[in-house]
């Protein structure tokens, strides 16, 4: 996971899902696992 100031660039891959869980901004793909991230 990939803990970044902006997570623009992982939310816009193909299959992404923009999450709010417990007060942080995580990013989740199912189709690429690889591109998960958080922010925050």
């Amino acid at each position: 996971m990939k803990v970044r100031a902006s997570i623009k660039s992982l939310a816009r891959q193909p299959g992404a899902q923009v999450v709010k869980r417990r007060g942080k901004i995580f990013v989740i793909n199912k189709k690429n696992p690889r591109m998960k991230g958080r922010q925050g």
